[in-house]
Protein backbone atom coordinates (compact mmCIF):
# COMPACT_ATOMS: atom_id res chain seq x y z
CA UNK A 1 0.00 0.00 0.00
CA UNK A 2 1.28 2.90 -1.12
CA UNK A 3 2.40 5.49 2.15
CA UNK A 4 0.95 8.92 0.36
CA UNK A 5 -2.46 6.98 0.87
CA UNK A 6 -2.51 8.24 4.74
CA UNK A 7 -2.74 11.93 3.77
CA UNK A 8 -0.89 12.41 6.58
CA UNK A 9 1.57 14.48 7.85
CA UNK A 10 4.66 12.44 8.06
CA UNK A 11 5.13 13.23 12.08
CA UNK A 12 5.92 10.55 14.29
CA UNK A 13 2.52 12.05 16.33
CA UNK A 14 0.18 10.95 13.61
CA UNK A 15 1.96 7.51 12.79
CA UNK A 16 1.76 7.08 16.27
CA UNK A 17 -1.79 7.72 16.69
CA UNK A 18 -2.38 5.33 13.33
CA UNK A 19 -1.19 2.82 15.14
CA UNK A 20 -3.19 3.27 18.56
CA UNK A 21 -6.25 2.92 16.32
CA UNK A 22 -5.38 -0.02 14.84
CA UNK A 23 -4.04 -1.63 17.92
CA UNK A 24 -7.26 -1.05 19.84
CA UNK A 25 -9.49 -2.28 16.91
CA UNK A 26 -7.06 -5.60 16.92
CA UNK A 27 -7.77 -5.39 20.89
CA UNK A 28 -11.26 -5.73 20.33
CA UNK A 29 -10.71 -9.05 18.01
CA UNK A 30 -11.34 -6.95 14.57
CA UNK A 31 -8.25 -8.39 13.39
CA UNK A 32 -9.21 -10.01 10.35
CA UNK A 33 -10.65 -6.56 9.16
CA UNK A 34 -7.30 -5.17 9.86
CA UNK A 35 -5.91 -8.03 7.48
CA UNK A 36 -8.20 -7.29 5.18
CA UNK A 37 -7.26 -3.63 4.71
CA UNK A 38 -4.12 -4.18 4.95
CA UNK A 39 -2.77 -2.32 8.14
CA UNK A 40 -1.37 -5.09 10.04
CA UNK A 41 2.04 -3.60 9.39
CA UNK A 42 0.75 -1.47 12.68
CA UNK A 43 0.26 -4.37 14.75
CA UNK A 44 3.40 -5.66 16.51
CA UNK A 45 4.61 -9.06 15.35
CA UNK A 46 4.04 -10.74 18.87
CA UNK A 47 0.59 -9.80 18.37
CA UNK A 48 0.00 -11.03 15.08
CA UNK A 49 1.56 -14.45 16.37
CA UNK A 50 -0.87 -14.86 19.15
CA UNK A 51 -3.38 -14.23 16.47
CA UNK A 52 -2.59 -16.52 14.05
CA UNK A 53 -5.72 -18.89 13.04
CA UNK A 54 -8.25 -16.84 15.67
CA UNK A 55 -10.41 -15.30 12.68
CA UNK A 56 -12.77 -15.00 12.50
CA UNK A 57 -12.81 -13.78 16.32
CA UNK A 58 -13.50 -16.21 19.06
CA UNK A 59 -17.04 -15.93 20.74
CA UNK A 60 -17.99 -13.16 23.73
CA UNK A 61 -19.33 -9.74 23.12
CA UNK A 62 -21.27 -9.23 20.30
CA UNK A 63 -19.30 -7.36 17.09
CA UNK A 64 -21.54 -4.10 18.15
CA UNK A 65 -20.71 -4.15 22.01
CA UNK A 66 -17.21 -4.44 21.00
CA UNK A 67 -17.00 -1.86 18.42
CA UNK A 68 -18.87 0.58 20.91
CA UNK A 69 -16.21 -0.03 23.28
CA UNK A 70 -13.23 0.10 20.94
CA UNK A 71 -14.95 3.63 19.94
CA UNK A 72 -15.23 4.48 23.46
CA UNK A 73 -11.46 3.73 24.37
CA UNK A 74 -10.23 5.80 21.08
CA UNK A 75 -11.66 8.82 22.72
CA UNK A 76 -13.77 12.08 21.42
CA UNK A 77 -13.68 11.88 17.35
CA UNK A 78 -15.03 8.06 17.77
CA UNK A 79 -17.32 9.01 20.69
CA UNK A 80 -18.69 11.72 18.35
CA UNK A 81 -18.77 9.69 15.61
CA UNK A 82 -20.50 6.75 17.51
CA UNK A 83 -23.40 9.15 18.45
CA UNK A 84 -23.81 10.68 14.80
CA UNK A 85 -24.03 6.73 13.66
CA UNK A 86 -26.72 6.20 16.88
CA UNK A 87 -28.84 8.28 14.65
CA UNK A 88 -28.30 7.14 11.33
CA UNK A 89 -29.78 3.21 11.81
CA UNK A 90 -29.98 3.10 7.66
CA UNK A 91 -26.92 3.41 7.73
CA UNK A 92 -25.39 1.29 9.66
CA UNK A 93 -28.36 -1.13 10.98
CA UNK A 94 -30.75 -0.95 13.96
CA UNK A 95 -28.25 -3.31 15.71
CA UNK A 96 -25.78 -1.30 15.84
CA UNK A 97 -26.95 2.17 15.93
CA UNK A 98 -29.40 1.11 19.37
CA UNK A 99 -25.67 0.02 20.51
CA UNK A 100 -24.17 2.87 19.65
CA UNK A 101 -26.93 4.88 21.57
CA UNK A 102 -24.89 3.69 24.50
CA UNK A 103 -21.87 5.58 24.20
CA UNK A 104 -22.13 8.92 26.02
CA UNK A 105 -19.18 11.76 26.82
CA UNK A 106 -17.66 10.32 29.61
CA UNK A 107 -14.37 12.07 29.49
CA UNK A 108 -12.15 13.71 32.42
CA UNK A 109 -12.07 17.50 32.82
CA UNK A 110 -9.20 19.43 31.90
CA UNK A 111 -7.37 21.60 33.94
CA UNK A 112 -9.07 25.10 35.20
CA UNK A 113 -5.67 26.94 34.48
CA UNK A 114 -5.64 25.71 31.23
CA UNK A 115 -9.07 26.57 30.36
CA UNK A 116 -8.50 29.98 31.26
CA UNK A 117 -5.53 30.13 29.31
CA UNK A 118 -7.84 29.60 26.15
CA UNK A 119 -9.97 32.35 27.46
CA UNK A 120 -7.32 34.69 27.52
CA UNK A 121 -5.83 33.85 24.04
CA UNK A 122 -9.47 33.82 22.69
CA UNK A 123 -10.63 36.81 23.58
CA UNK A 124 -7.66 38.90 24.14
CA UNK A 125 -8.96 39.96 28.11
CA UNK A 126 -7.43 38.62 31.14
CA UNK A 127 -9.97 36.55 33.35
CA UNK A 128 -10.02 39.74 35.67
CA UNK A 129 -11.00 41.67 33.27
CA UNK A 130 -13.99 39.51 31.76
CA UNK A 131 -15.71 37.50 35.21
CA UNK A 132 -16.15 39.15 38.93
CA UNK A 133 -15.91 35.42 39.66
CA UNK A 134 -14.98 32.40 37.80
CA UNK A 135 -15.80 28.79 39.50
CA UNK A 136 -12.23 26.89 38.56
CA UNK A 137 -14.35 23.51 38.95
CA UNK A 138 -16.51 22.61 36.12
CA UNK A 139 -19.95 21.90 35.90
CA UNK A 140 -19.74 19.55 33.25
CA UNK A 141 -17.14 17.97 30.89
CA UNK A 142 -17.73 16.67 27.46
CA UNK A 143 -15.60 15.61 24.49
CA UNK A 144 -15.46 18.58 23.28
CA UNK A 145 -15.25 21.54 25.57
CA UNK A 146 -16.30 21.56 29.17
CA UNK A 147 -18.57 24.27 30.95
CA UNK A 148 -17.43 26.74 33.91
CA UNK A 149 -20.27 29.16 35.67
CA UNK A 150 -19.04 32.73 35.94
CA UNK A 151 -20.17 36.41 36.68
CA UNK A 152 -19.28 38.98 34.45
CA UNK A 153 -18.67 42.74 35.63
CA UNK A 154 -22.55 43.58 35.06
CA UNK A 155 -23.82 40.99 36.89
CA UNK A 156 -24.62 38.66 34.58
CA UNK A 157 -24.98 35.16 35.37
CA UNK A 158 -23.14 33.00 32.60
CA UNK A 159 -21.87 29.74 31.84
CA UNK A 160 -18.84 29.64 30.13
CA UNK A 161 -18.02 26.52 27.43
CA UNK A 162 -14.51 26.29 26.97
CA UNK A 163 -13.31 23.95 23.93
CA UNK A 164 -10.64 21.37 25.22
CA UNK A 165 -7.23 22.48 24.18
CA UNK A 166 -5.73 21.18 20.65
CA UNK A 167 -9.32 19.08 19.70
CA UNK A 168 -9.44 20.22 16.93
CA UNK A 169 -5.80 19.47 15.58
CA UNK A 170 -6.94 15.53 17.52
CA UNK A 171 -9.92 15.41 15.37
CA UNK A 172 -8.73 16.60 11.90
CA UNK A 173 -6.30 14.15 12.46
CA UNK A 174 -8.54 11.37 13.42
CA UNK A 175 -10.64 12.46 10.17
CA UNK A 176 -7.82 11.60 7.54
CA UNK A 177 -7.10 8.53 9.39
CA UNK A 178 -11.21 7.51 9.24
CA UNK A 179 -11.25 8.95 5.21
CA UNK A 180 -8.16 6.54 4.57
CA UNK A 181 -9.41 3.23 6.29
CA UNK A 182 -12.64 4.34 4.92
CA UNK A 183 -11.44 4.25 1.59
CA UNK A 184 -9.71 1.10 2.34
CA UNK A 185 -12.43 -0.59 3.35
CA UNK A 186 -14.42 0.26 0.08
CA UNK A 187 -11.25 -0.81 -1.55
CA UNK A 188 -10.54 -4.59 -0.21
CA UNK A 189 -13.72 -5.09 1.80
CA UNK A 190 -16.61 -4.74 -1.45
CA UNK A 191 -19.19 -5.53 0.69
CA UNK A 192 -18.81 -2.41 3.26
CA UNK A 193 -20.08 -0.54 0.71
CA UNK A 194 -23.58 -1.29 1.38
CA UNK A 195 -22.75 0.85 4.72
CA UNK A 196 -20.92 3.18 2.78
CA UNK A 197 -18.13 4.32 5.00
CA UNK A 198 -16.65 6.93 2.85
CA UNK A 199 -19.95 9.09 3.07
CA UNK A 200 -20.54 8.28 6.66
CA UNK A 201 -16.78 10.00 7.57
CA UNK A 202 -17.98 13.02 5.05
CA UNK A 203 -21.14 13.16 6.78
CA UNK A 204 -19.07 13.28 10.80
CA UNK A 205 -16.54 15.67 9.40
CA UNK A 206 -19.17 18.05 8.04
CA UNK A 207 -21.20 18.12 11.62
CA UNK A 208 -18.15 17.47 13.88
CA UNK A 209 -16.54 20.58 12.34
CA UNK A 210 -19.52 22.46 12.66
CA UNK A 211 -19.33 21.59 16.35
CA UNK A 212 -15.85 22.74 16.73
CA UNK A 213 -16.75 26.58 15.77
CA UNK A 214 -18.51 27.84 18.44
CA UNK A 215 -19.11 31.22 16.54
CA UNK A 216 -21.82 28.30 14.48
CA UNK A 217 -23.67 27.79 17.51
CA UNK A 218 -23.79 31.36 18.61
CA UNK A 219 -25.31 32.17 15.46
CA UNK A 220 -27.90 28.89 15.67
CA UNK A 221 -28.85 30.96 19.13
CA UNK A 222 -29.89 33.71 17.52
CA UNK A 223 -31.76 32.47 15.00
CA UNK A 224 -33.92 30.50 17.74
CA UNK A 225 -33.84 33.54 19.72
CA UNK A 226 -35.70 35.44 17.12
CA UNK A 227 -37.82 32.71 15.58
CA UNK A 228 -39.42 32.77 19.82
CA UNK A 229 -39.38 36.00 19.70
CA UNK A 230 -42.73 37.60 21.31
CA UNK A 231 -43.45 33.73 22.33
CA UNK A 232 -43.69 34.33 25.98
CA UNK A 233 -43.16 29.74 27.10
CA UNK A 234 -40.24 29.70 25.87
CA UNK A 235 -36.99 31.12 26.73
CA UNK A 236 -33.24 31.24 24.64
CA UNK A 237 -30.46 32.62 26.83
CA UNK A 238 -28.69 35.50 25.46
CA UNK A 239 -25.17 35.03 24.46
CA UNK A 240 -22.16 37.54 25.36
CA UNK A 241 -21.11 38.15 21.72
CA UNK A 242 -18.40 40.33 22.97
CA UNK A 243 -16.37 37.33 24.88
CA UNK A 244 -17.64 34.60 22.34
CA UNK A 245 -15.27 33.28 20.17
CA UNK A 246 -14.66 29.89 17.71
CA UNK A 247 -13.49 28.58 21.08
CA UNK A 248 -14.59 30.04 23.98
CA UNK A 249 -18.96 30.94 23.97
CA UNK A 250 -20.88 32.76 27.00
CA UNK A 251 -24.08 32.37 27.40
CA UNK A 252 -26.61 33.25 30.21
CA UNK A 253 -27.11 31.14 32.47
CA UNK A 254 -30.67 29.58 32.66
CA UNK A 255 -32.41 29.40 35.84
CA UNK A 256 -34.39 25.93 35.96
CA UNK A 257 -34.30 22.46 36.90
CA UNK A 258 -33.87 19.53 34.09
CA UNK A 259 -37.03 19.00 32.78
CA UNK A 260 -36.70 15.36 33.60
CA UNK A 261 -36.65 15.85 37.20
CA UNK A 262 -40.25 15.33 37.92
CA UNK A 263 -39.60 16.11 41.77
CA UNK A 264 -37.83 19.26 42.06
CA UNK A 265 -40.54 20.47 39.03
CA UNK A 266 -43.19 19.49 41.61
CA UNK A 267 -41.45 21.66 44.41
CA UNK A 268 -41.46 24.59 42.53
CA UNK A 269 -44.66 24.23 42.21
CA UNK A 270 -44.79 23.61 38.28
CA UNK A 271 -47.71 22.79 36.00
CA UNK A 272 -46.39 19.64 34.53
CA UNK A 273 -48.95 19.23 31.98
CA UNK A 274 -48.45 23.03 30.97
CA UNK A 275 -44.96 22.32 30.79
CA UNK A 276 -45.06 19.30 28.00
CA UNK A 277 -47.66 20.85 26.33
CA UNK A 278 -45.38 23.97 25.58
CA UNK A 279 -42.09 21.71 25.03
CA UNK A 280 -43.88 20.10 22.18
CA UNK A 281 -45.58 22.89 20.97
CA UNK A 282 -42.09 24.42 20.69
CA UNK A 283 -40.82 21.41 18.67
CA UNK A 284 -43.47 21.19 16.52
CA UNK A 285 -42.79 25.00 15.66
CA UNK A 286 -39.24 24.36 15.21
CA UNK A 287 -40.05 21.32 12.70
CA UNK A 288 -43.26 22.09 11.50
CA UNK A 289 -43.13 25.94 10.78
CA UNK A 290 -39.47 27.37 11.01
CA UNK A 291 -37.83 24.49 9.37
CA UNK A 292 -35.06 24.82 11.82
CA UNK A 293 -34.84 22.79 15.36
CA UNK A 294 -32.69 21.87 18.02
CA UNK A 295 -31.42 18.47 17.63
CA UNK A 296 -29.99 17.33 20.40
CA UNK A 297 -33.27 18.04 22.65
CA UNK A 298 -32.13 15.00 25.63
CA UNK A 299 -33.40 16.67 28.87
CA UNK A 300 -30.11 18.01 30.00
CA UNK A 301 -30.10 20.49 27.24
CA UNK A 302 -33.84 21.55 28.51
CA UNK A 303 -34.91 23.05 31.57
CA UNK A 304 -38.27 24.30 33.57
CA UNK A 305 -37.61 27.42 34.65
CA UNK A 306 -39.24 29.36 38.02
CA UNK A 307 -41.29 31.36 35.93
CA UNK A 308 -43.08 28.65 34.03
CA UNK A 309 -41.31 29.07 30.95
CA UNK A 310 -39.07 26.39 29.19
CA UNK A 311 -35.48 27.26 28.29
CA UNK A 312 -33.03 25.38 25.74
CA UNK A 313 -29.45 25.08 26.20
CA UNK A 314 -26.77 23.86 23.94
CA UNK A 315 -27.71 24.63 19.73
CA UNK A 316 -24.11 23.25 18.70
CA UNK A 317 -26.23 20.20 16.94
CA UNK A 318 -29.41 22.02 14.48
CA UNK A 319 -31.56 20.36 11.94
CA UNK A 320 -33.26 21.92 9.07
CA UNK A 321 -36.25 21.14 7.31
CA UNK A 322 -37.21 21.70 3.66
CA UNK A 323 -40.26 22.58 2.48
CA UNK A 324 -41.10 19.43 0.91
CA UNK A 325 -40.18 17.56 3.94
CA UNK A 326 -42.75 19.86 5.78
CA UNK A 327 -44.88 18.46 3.49
CA UNK A 328 -44.14 14.94 3.33
CA UNK A 329 -44.54 15.25 7.66
CA UNK A 330 -47.88 16.74 7.62
CA UNK A 331 -48.85 14.24 5.64
CA UNK A 332 -47.33 11.56 7.19
CA UNK A 333 -49.00 12.27 10.56
CA UNK A 334 -52.57 12.87 8.75
CA UNK A 335 -51.84 9.09 6.76
CA UNK A 336 -51.86 8.00 10.75
CA UNK A 337 -54.95 9.56 11.45
CA UNK A 338 -56.74 8.68 8.75
CA UNK A 339 -55.19 5.46 8.43
CA UNK A 340 -54.37 6.46 4.61
CA UNK A 341 -51.85 3.86 3.51
CA UNK A 342 -51.77 4.82 -0.02
CA UNK A 343 -51.46 8.59 0.79
CA UNK A 344 -47.92 7.63 2.86
CA UNK A 345 -46.79 6.08 0.49
CA UNK A 346 -47.12 8.28 -2.04
CA UNK A 347 -45.78 11.20 -0.06
CA UNK A 348 -42.11 9.19 0.27
CA UNK A 349 -42.11 8.57 -3.37
CA UNK A 350 -42.77 12.28 -4.21
CA UNK A 351 -40.47 13.08 -1.45
CA UNK A 352 -37.78 11.05 -3.88
CA UNK A 353 -37.37 8.69 -1.19
CA UNK A 354 -37.22 5.67 -2.97
CA UNK A 355 -34.65 4.59 -5.05
CA UNK A 356 -35.24 4.31 -9.20
CA UNK A 357 -33.88 1.12 -9.33
CA UNK A 358 -36.67 -0.26 -6.90
CA UNK A 359 -39.37 -2.33 -8.69
CA UNK A 360 -42.55 0.45 -7.62
CA UNK A 361 -45.38 -2.14 -7.78
CA UNK A 362 -43.54 -4.63 -5.36
CA UNK A 363 -42.47 -1.71 -3.09
CA UNK A 364 -46.12 -0.37 -2.82
CA UNK A 365 -47.46 -3.99 -1.88
CA UNK A 366 -44.73 -4.89 0.41
CA UNK A 367 -44.43 -1.76 2.13
CA UNK A 368 -48.36 -1.64 2.62
CA UNK A 369 -48.65 -5.06 3.89
CA UNK A 370 -45.99 -3.90 6.57
CA UNK A 371 -48.08 -1.04 7.30
CA UNK A 372 -51.22 -2.59 7.96
CA UNK A 373 -49.84 -5.38 9.77
CA UNK A 374 -48.48 -2.62 12.04
CA UNK A 375 -51.03 -0.42 11.71
CA UNK A 376 -53.83 -2.75 12.64
CA UNK A 377 -54.12 -2.93 16.00
CA UNK A 378 -54.57 0.96 16.25
CA UNK A 379 -57.70 0.73 14.20
CA UNK A 380 -60.62 1.75 17.30
CA UNK A 381 -58.08 4.01 19.77
CA UNK A 382 -58.54 7.07 20.67
CA UNK A 383 -55.32 9.46 19.75
CA UNK A 384 -53.97 9.88 23.18
CA UNK A 385 -53.88 6.02 23.41
CA UNK A 386 -51.77 5.74 20.24
CA UNK A 387 -47.84 6.04 21.18
CA UNK A 388 -46.53 8.68 18.50
CA UNK A 389 -42.61 7.54 19.13
CA UNK A 390 -43.22 4.05 18.34
CA UNK A 391 -45.39 4.90 15.06
CA UNK A 392 -42.29 6.77 14.05
CA UNK A 393 -39.62 4.63 15.09
CA UNK A 394 -41.35 1.61 13.39
CA UNK A 395 -42.15 3.74 10.09
CA UNK A 396 -38.62 4.53 9.84
CA UNK A 397 -37.20 0.94 10.54
CA UNK A 398 -39.86 0.00 7.58
CA UNK A 399 -38.36 2.43 5.32
CA UNK A 400 -34.83 1.30 5.71
CA UNK A 401 -36.32 -2.53 5.55
CA UNK A 402 -37.60 -1.51 2.22
CA UNK A 403 -34.08 0.36 1.15
CA UNK A 404 -35.47 3.76 0.65
CA UNK A 405 -32.92 6.68 1.29
CA UNK A 406 -33.73 9.06 4.29
CA UNK A 407 -31.99 12.25 4.64
CA UNK A 408 -30.17 12.52 7.82
CA UNK A 409 -31.84 15.70 8.60
CA UNK A 410 -35.43 13.54 8.73
CA UNK A 411 -33.70 10.80 10.57
CA UNK A 412 -33.21 13.93 13.37
CA UNK A 413 -36.35 14.58 13.21
CA UNK A 414 -37.95 11.87 14.18
CA UNK A 415 -34.62 11.18 16.97
CA UNK A 416 -35.89 14.17 18.77
CA UNK A 417 -39.67 13.55 18.64
CA UNK A 418 -39.01 9.87 20.45
CA UNK A 419 -36.84 11.93 23.14
CA UNK A 420 -39.60 14.56 23.34
CA UNK A 421 -42.55 11.97 23.50
CA UNK A 422 -40.96 10.50 26.33
CA UNK A 423 -40.05 13.41 28.07
CA UNK A 424 -43.65 14.55 27.20
CA UNK A 425 -45.21 11.19 29.25
CA UNK A 426 -42.82 11.68 31.86
CA UNK A 427 -44.38 15.33 32.61
CA UNK A 428 -48.06 14.10 32.02
CA UNK A 429 -48.90 10.40 31.84
CA UNK A 430 -51.99 11.33 30.01
CA UNK A 431 -50.04 13.95 27.17
CA UNK A 432 -51.87 13.38 23.25
CA UNK A 433 -49.02 13.77 21.52
CA UNK A 434 -50.79 12.98 18.29
CA UNK A 435 -53.77 15.25 18.85
CA UNK A 436 -50.61 17.92 19.61
CA UNK A 437 -48.99 17.60 16.30
CA UNK A 438 -52.30 17.48 14.59
CA UNK A 439 -52.98 21.21 13.96
CA UNK A 440 -49.61 22.14 12.97
CA UNK A 441 -50.04 19.19 10.34
CA UNK A 442 -53.37 20.50 9.39
CA UNK A 443 -52.44 24.00 8.47
CA UNK A 444 -49.04 22.71 6.45
CA UNK A 445 -51.26 20.85 4.09
CA UNK A 446 -53.84 23.73 3.63
CA UNK A 447 -50.96 25.82 3.22
CA UNK A 448 -50.11 23.46 0.62
CA UNK A 449 -53.52 24.34 -1.27
CA UNK A 450 -53.09 27.89 -0.44
CA UNK A 451 -53.48 30.38 -4.12
CA UNK A 452 -49.74 31.68 -3.35
CA UNK A 453 -48.64 28.54 -3.32
CA UNK A 454 -49.99 26.98 -5.78
CA UNK A 455 -48.51 29.83 -8.23
CA UNK A 456 -45.44 29.29 -7.35
CA UNK A 457 -45.69 25.59 -7.37
CA UNK A 458 -47.17 26.43 -11.36
CA UNK A 459 -44.43 29.32 -11.77
CA UNK A 460 -41.15 27.03 -11.02
CA UNK A 461 -43.14 23.91 -13.47
CA UNK A 462 -43.54 26.46 -16.21
CA UNK A 463 -39.90 27.61 -15.73
CA UNK A 464 -38.64 24.24 -16.01
CA UNK A 465 -40.68 23.21 -18.81
CA UNK A 466 -39.56 26.46 -20.53
CA UNK A 467 -35.62 25.69 -20.24
CA UNK A 468 -36.56 22.13 -21.44
CA UNK A 469 -37.76 23.67 -24.39
CA UNK A 470 -34.84 26.02 -25.18
CA UNK A 471 -32.17 23.20 -24.28
CA UNK A 472 -33.84 20.47 -25.76
CA UNK A 473 -33.08 21.02 -29.28
CA UNK A 474 -29.25 21.59 -28.84
CA UNK A 475 -29.15 19.01 -26.59
CA UNK A 476 -30.93 16.79 -29.92
CA UNK A 477 -28.19 18.56 -31.89
CA UNK A 478 -25.01 17.38 -30.19
CA UNK A 479 -26.30 13.73 -29.65
CA UNK A 480 -27.12 13.83 -34.10
CA UNK A 481 -23.48 15.48 -34.21
CA UNK A 482 -21.84 12.77 -32.28
CA UNK A 483 -23.39 9.84 -33.94
CA UNK A 484 -22.01 11.47 -37.48
CA UNK A 485 -18.91 11.42 -36.08
CA UNK A 486 -19.18 8.31 -34.72
CA UNK A 487 -18.23 9.77 -31.28
CA UNK A 488 -21.13 7.81 -28.63
CA UNK A 489 -19.63 6.80 -25.50
CA UNK A 490 -21.43 3.96 -23.56
CA UNK A 491 -20.03 3.53 -19.72
CA UNK A 492 -20.52 -0.02 -19.12
CA UNK A 493 -20.50 -1.07 -14.99
CA UNK A 494 -19.08 -4.55 -14.61
CA UNK A 495 -20.73 -6.06 -10.96
CA UNK A 496 -17.68 -7.93 -9.31
CA UNK A 497 -14.95 -7.74 -12.19
CA UNK A 498 -13.02 -5.36 -9.77
CA UNK A 499 -13.28 -8.04 -6.68
CA UNK A 500 -12.42 -11.00 -9.40
CA UNK A 501 -9.37 -8.92 -10.75
CA UNK A 502 -8.10 -8.63 -7.47
CA UNK A 503 -8.32 -12.15 -6.56
CA UNK A 504 -6.60 -13.11 -10.20
CA UNK A 505 -4.06 -10.64 -8.91
CA UNK A 506 -3.24 -12.24 -5.79
CA UNK A 507 -3.70 -15.61 -7.26
CA UNK A 508 -0.84 -14.80 -9.56
CA UNK A 509 1.49 -13.21 -6.97
CA UNK A 510 1.18 -16.14 -5.14
CA UNK A 511 2.32 -18.57 -8.16
CA UNK A 512 5.45 -16.15 -9.03
CA UNK A 513 5.93 -16.11 -4.95
CA UNK A 514 5.28 -20.16 -5.66
CA UNK A 515 7.67 -20.17 -8.07
CA UNK A 516 10.29 -17.94 -6.33
CA UNK A 517 10.55 -20.16 -3.47
CA UNK A 518 10.86 -23.53 -5.45
CA UNK A 519 13.56 -21.87 -7.39
CA UNK A 520 15.50 -20.84 -4.03
CA UNK A 521 15.08 -24.54 -3.00
CA UNK A 522 16.15 -26.08 -6.34
CA UNK A 523 19.41 -23.21 -5.87
CA UNK A 524 20.04 -24.69 -2.16
CA UNK A 525 20.18 -28.11 -3.54
CA UNK A 526 22.53 -27.08 -6.53
CA UNK A 527 24.84 -25.61 -4.30
CA UNK A 528 24.76 -28.87 -1.65
CA UNK A 529 25.27 -31.61 -4.32
CA UNK A 530 28.08 -29.66 -6.00
CA UNK A 531 29.46 -28.27 -2.85
CA UNK A 532 29.61 -24.82 -3.14
CA UNK A 533 31.26 -22.08 -0.46
CA UNK A 534 32.15 -23.12 2.97
CA UNK A 535 30.69 -26.26 5.04
CA UNK A 536 29.74 -27.19 8.30
CA UNK A 537 28.48 -30.76 9.25
CA UNK A 538 29.35 -31.71 5.87
CA UNK A 539 26.68 -29.02 4.57
CA UNK A 540 27.06 -26.16 2.27
CA UNK A 541 26.53 -22.91 4.47
CA UNK A 542 25.11 -21.26 1.45
CA UNK A 543 22.78 -24.06 0.37
CA UNK A 544 21.69 -24.25 4.24
CA UNK A 545 21.06 -20.25 4.24
CA UNK A 546 18.94 -20.64 1.10
CA UNK A 547 17.34 -23.49 2.29
CA UNK A 548 16.47 -21.83 5.48
CA UNK A 549 15.43 -18.27 3.55
CA UNK A 550 12.90 -20.48 1.07
CA UNK A 551 11.25 -22.02 4.03
CA UNK A 552 10.91 -18.25 5.78
CA UNK A 553 8.88 -17.29 2.61
CA UNK A 554 7.10 -20.91 2.47
CA UNK A 555 5.97 -20.57 5.79
CA UNK A 556 4.71 -16.59 5.28
CA UNK A 557 3.01 -17.92 1.92
CA UNK A 558 0.88 -20.51 3.81
CA UNK A 559 0.20 -18.24 6.23
CA UNK A 560 -0.81 -15.66 4.23
CA UNK A 561 -3.65 -19.10 2.62
CA UNK A 562 -4.64 -19.56 5.58
CA UNK A 563 -5.76 -16.51 7.11
CA UNK A 564 -7.56 -15.44 3.44
CA UNK A 565 -10.02 -18.62 4.43
CA UNK A 566 -9.15 -19.86 0.75
CA UNK A 567 -7.25 -22.92 1.10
Amino acid sequence: MPFSLFKLRSTYKNLSRVGQIVNVFWKYEFGYIIDQIRLNRFVPLRKRLKAFGQWPPVKGQTIPERLRMAFTELGPSFIKLAQLLSARPDLITVQYANEFKKLQDKVPQFPSEEAKKIIEEETHFRINQIFSNFQDEPIAAASIAQVHHGVLFDGSDVIIKVQRPNIEEQIETDINILTTIAQLMEKYIPESRFFNPIGIVEEFSKTVRKELDFFEEAKNSYRFKKNFEGNPDVYIPRIHGKFTTGKVLVMERIEGVRIDDIAAIEAQGLDRKNLAKIGVNAYFKMTLEDGFFHADPHPGNIFAMPTGQIGFMDFGIVGRVTDEMKETMANTFLALINKDFDRLIDQYIELGLVPDEIDLIAFRKGFKADLVDFLEPMYGLTLKDINFSEYMDTVTHLAIKHNMKIPSDLLLVNKAMLILENIGRELDPNFDFTAAAEPYASKLVREKFSPSRIYEKTKRNIEEITDFVALFPRQMKQIVRKVLKDDIHFKLTHIGLERFIRDMDKSSNRISFSMIVSSVILSSAIMHATGVGPKIFGVSILALLAFGFASLLGIWLIISIIRSGRL
